[in-house]
């Protein structure tokens, strides 16, 4: 830290992303969820023809991404923003709707930017504890003022809520926000959307970084009724009014014309995570309810620092967390078949090493 350095961050704890190595073939790449696909043809096509000349600058409204999510989702354009990553949107609803009176409201287990979105903009929050098992209940964040933030389904547990709970919360109190962040959603947890026509109190927040295979591409988006959107378009417009590509968008639309692609990725990755589940369960691991492309999952026979690093150490990389309440386990993207099945012979080799 410079001498320079504002004395409001100097307490700013940053967000810690997952290892990206330099030499990723020597890796099997299970620890930053993203989807073992690449963009669908059709959506690479599509990108290549329409594209906006590079000499200018790119659309600040992303019109034409903007009408193919409203239609996508059956919302009018205006209740629509599409931003840089799904991380943009949170960050913007942290600017527009927290702040001394209005704290953010989020569990303690959940998404690790949500603390340093509150930090970084000087909001005061509170953590709700997760209930013994993992899951979150909504009855906790009754009668308590602020902005309430949930990711489902959750991370790192994985563990979905069902969009009855999301309603009980939205009628609970009507006169704050919840922001719904659903960036793992397509892989069967059922989404919020469907509400903001009925909810005015309502974010839901999206990505096309894992479903949609564009984690390199850095494009989100927001679906809320057209007041929020018209806050949350403030902040942008105050901040980074092209904040969407020309390239990024042209490839978001292109993959929203192909949207079987991304569901039979979807429906692979499913697959392959009960296949998952099954072979660690039977090697004795817990593994959490999961309605994301990643599964989180303790032994009682490995620690879970020692089980990240053992793997490691064998060209397997999955994601391991500190935090005391949950050091034991491991959260691991779910890949290939391939992929995860070098996964279980691995652990099956590592659990009998240590016999």
């Amino acid at each position: 830290m410079s001498r320079f350095f504002s004395k409001k961050y100097s307490g700013l704890e940053p967000y810690v992303p997952g290892e990206q190595p330099s030499d990723m073939s020597r890796y099997i790449k299970l620890n930053t969820n993203e989807s073992p696909f690449p963009p669908s043809p059709k959506a690479l096509a599509y990108a290549a023809q329409n594209t906006r000349p590079q000499n200018l600058y790119s659309d600040p409204e992303s019109a034409l991404l903007t009408k193919a999510l409203a239609d996508t989702y059956g919302v009018k354009p205006r209740m629509v923003l599409a931003t840089n990553g799904s991380d943009e949107i949170l960050n913007f609803a942290f600017m527009a709707f927290c702040d001394e009176d209005n704290p953010a409201l989020f569990a303690d287990i959940t998404y690790g930017f949500y603390p340093v979105f509150a930090g970084l903009n000087a909001v005061p929050y509170e953590l709700i504890p997760l209930r013994e098992d993992f899951s979150l209940c909504v009855d906790d964040y009754f009668g308590k003022k602020g902005t309430v933030f949930i990711a489902n389904p959750n991370a790192p547990t994985g563990m979905p809520l069902p969009v009855s709970e999301i309603r009980r919360l939205l009628e609970a109190d009507r006169n704050r926000i919840v922001v719904v962040d659903e960036a793992y959603v397509d892989f069967g947890t059922e989404s919020s959307v469907g509400l903001v026509k009925e909810f005015d109190n309502l974010l839901v927040c999206q990505t096309f970084s894992k479903s949609r295979s564009f984690a390199g591409g850095r494009l989100g988006y927001g679906i809320a009724c057209e007041a929020l959107i018209a806050d949350l378009n403030t902040i942008k417009y105050s901040t980074n009014p092209y904040n969407v590509n020309s390239m990024t968008s042209a490839l978001g639309i292109g993959i929203l014309t192909d949207g079987e692609y991304t569901r039979a990725n979807c429906r692979t990755i499913m697959e392959n995570r009960e296949f998952t589940v099954r072979g660690l369960e039977a090697l004795g691991f817990r593994v959490l309810p999961s309605g994301a492309n990643f599964i989180f999952a303790s032994s009682d026979r490995i620690e879970g620092g020692e089980y990240y690093r053992s793997l490691k150490d064998r060209g397997i990389l999955v994601r391991h967390f500190d935090k005391e309440r949950i050091s034991n386990w491991c959260r691991i993207t779910i890949g290939t078949k391939e992929s995860m099945q070098a996964l279980l012979d691995t652990t099956r080799t590592l659990l009998e090493e240590k016999r």
